[in-house]
């Protein structure tokens, strides 16, 4: 959930809430006279969104996600500890 600042609110306090999405990634809608005007938020948050919408622009890969929600509804499913016996063999 994204905190929200003041314009006004976050000049003096920048150097605090950028630390906050550094080390905690937070994320801060900052507002002008109550209205948002941009979102603050970690590089990695901001890769990771772009990341998501090249994958769901792909058919491909939304095939391949729509298939595997089905076969998780139909109980086809490993463990983790099968996994890793899987890639033990390998």
């Amino acid at each position: 959930m994204a905190k929200t600042v003041s314009l006004k609110e976050l000049r003096p306090n920048l150097p605090k809430i950028m630390a906050n999405v550094d080390q905690k990634f937070d994320r801060y809608i900052v507002t002008k006279r109550g209205r948002p005007l941009a979102v603050i938020l970690s590089t990695d948050d901001y890769e990771g969104l772009l990341e998501t919408i090249e994958i769901l622009q792909a058919p491909a890969c939304l095939r391949r996600i729509s298939r595997a929600k089905k076969e998780m509804r139909a109980g086809k499913v490993r463990s983790l500890e099968e996994i890793h016996r899987s890639l033990d063999r390998v």
